[in-house]
């Protein structure tokens, strides 16, 4: 069996009866396990971790994203992160049992089954893109929900299927292939936003910083802190504890600490092996130690 995960993203952080129906309707679909589900008042965005074969995945997606499109309407929507639509983005990773190049023409025509059903424009990202300017989803992203009107009549910005129109409550969505993604937030003993905006300079690739990774800085307002929110598109090349470090260093330059940290969804083991090992400054392998995968092994 092929194993895929689906990230689904959607603009709904607060209205938890909005969030349980799209949660719920991913998972009637049979063969569909929901991993994860994280959703926060400040961004008001939510974060639906699927797994399973490819087509129920999809399913899954679908359904769930019917039921977002239906309920919510972004242009009531407020929050710190940014978005361009109800669904705003709708990632597949494979696992195994699938090779990337199938499960790229499955998911383009997942992009065309969806603008159908929905009227939505959809665009391709990352390397399911069509276009060099639709691989970085922040690109794409830019103008937000309110500033695409006028965004999707520019030649550049045709959408890859469906209307060339905006959908007057549920926006626009990006749907593609990607690796693991790791989505990692960093809280500061501070409520001084600018400085998580500097550091959020500092580590980003678009900035001068790490290649992979992507940021920005907000501002908490129920927890009272300023938080470095970011995305590791690879952490093999940028592990999480070197990030880590970084903003610990830029943090310090304002007499700032690390209050401490979030992951959003789902991650690799391995991932946070690396921190470890980093950490205890392991001389072998900490994985090679673990009674789990020995038994396992067994």
């Amino acid at each position: 069996m092929a194993v895929v995960e689906a990230v689904p993203n959607f603009s709904e952080g607060r209205d938890q009866e909005v969030i349980k129906a799209i949660r719920d309707a991913a998972a009637a679909v049979a063969g569909v396990k929901v991993l994860d589900v994280q959703s926060d008042t400040d961004h008001n965005r939510m974060v639906l971790t699927l797994a399973g074969d490819v087509d129920p995945v999809m399913k899954g997606v679908l359904e769930a994203s019917r039921v977002a499109i239906q309920q919510i309407d972004l242009r009531h929507h407020k929050g710190e992160h940014k978005r361009m639509g109800a669904v705003d983005v709708a990632p597949f990773v494979p696992v195994s049992g699938i090779k990337k190049k199938d499960l790229k023409k499955k998911v383009e025509d997942f992009a065309k089954e969806f603008a159908s059903t929905f009227n939505i424009p959809v665009y391709l990202y990352y390397e399911s893109a069509a276009q060099p300017n639709r691989e970085k989803l922040p690109d794409i992203r830019e103008g937000e929900f309110e500033g695409f009107p006028e965004k999707i009549k520019l030649p550049e910005w045709k959408p890859d299927f469906g209307p060339e129109v905006v959908h007057e409550t549920a926006g626009v969505t990006a749907i593609g292939v990607r690796p693991f993604l790791i989505a990692f937030n960093v809280n500061l003993s501070t409520t001084d936003v600018e400085i998580a905006k500097e550091i959020a300079k500092a580590v980003r690739g678009s900035s001068g910083g790490y290649n992979t990774i992507q940021g920005a800085g907000f501002m908490l307002e129920d927890q009272g802190v300023a938080q470095v929110s970011m995305n590791f598109l690879d952490y093999k090349k940028t592990p999480i504890y070197r990030v880590i470090e970084t903003i610990r260093s830029e943090a310090s330059r304002y007499g700032v600490e690390i209050a401490g940290c979030e992951l959003v969804g789902a991650a690799p083991t391995e991932a946070f092996l690396q921190c470890a090992e980093f950490y205890l400054r392991m001389i072998a392998p900490l994985e090679d130690h673990m009674i789990e995968k020995k038994i396992w092994e067994s």
